[in-house]
């Protein structure tokens, strides 16, 4: 049985969370996939990289490699190959202040956030991470300034996204994009929610249907 925008919003709301359903057409700023846009994470703050139309996903690949339960740099750089092979360019990030430990999604698998979810932490750190990464022909993005994320935007209209707004910030989730990395899409996105509440973002989610 598909997850139905009506179930997540009673999951969100569940969490205590306020969410709502609106239709793409309604919203400002929907964008095609673009193969050349990186699959990046839904970190809303400003980015050295300008390739902002690929899928959006909680640390990027470590969202793919989290949700499989894969531990090790050999199964994170064949994720990295992975999401080249199906037509995106593959990344991680890290941060201005924290270098590679500027993605919170990463660090907070890391230090075991996770681990009352059933996930078993990386085997590598994040330096470890973004080398292997890179490595297999993936992309480094550093992102800089602070998290100022008003809404987190759940987008379920294929191979559409959004593009971050440095100066109206917001984390974007394409929910769609799970599906075409056979993911656990329910584990997915309550993930991502986890992540926006431990890293104290707001709990506040429009999601984006057709």
């Amino acid at each position: 049985m598909p997850l139905t925008p009506e179930d997540i919003v009673g999951v969100l709301e569940g969490r205590g969370w306020e969410a709502e359903i609106v239709k793409a057409a309604d919203m400002e700023g929907m964008i095609d996939i673009c193969p050349k846009g990186i699959l990046k994470c839904v970190d809303g703050r400003g980015s050295d990289n300008e390739a902002m139309a690929g899928p959006k996903m909680a640390g990027g690949i470590y969202a793919i490699a989290h949700n499989r339960h894969t531990t090790s740099i050999e199964g994170l750089q064949a994720i990295t190959k992975e999401v080249a092979a199906k037509g995106h360019v593959p990344s991680v990030h890290g941060d201005h202040s924290s270098d590679m430990m500027g993605c919170g999604f990463f660090k907070l698998w890391l230090t075991g956030r996770f681990d009352d979810m059933g996930y078993p932490r990386p085997e590598f750190d994040a330096d470890q991470g973004a080398k292997a990464v890179k490595e297999a022909g993936g992309f480094i993005e550093m992102h800089h300034g602070s998290h100022e994320e008003k809404v987190v935007l759940i987008n379920l209209v294929e191979n559409k996204t959004l593009e971050p707004q440095e100066d109206d910030q917001r984390f974007i989730v394409d929910g769609w994009a799970a599906g075409k990395f056979d993911l656990d899409v329910p584990n997915f996105l309550v993930a991502a929610a986890a992540t926006v509440e431990m890293l104290g973002g707001p709990k506040k989610a429009k999601i984006i249907v057709a």
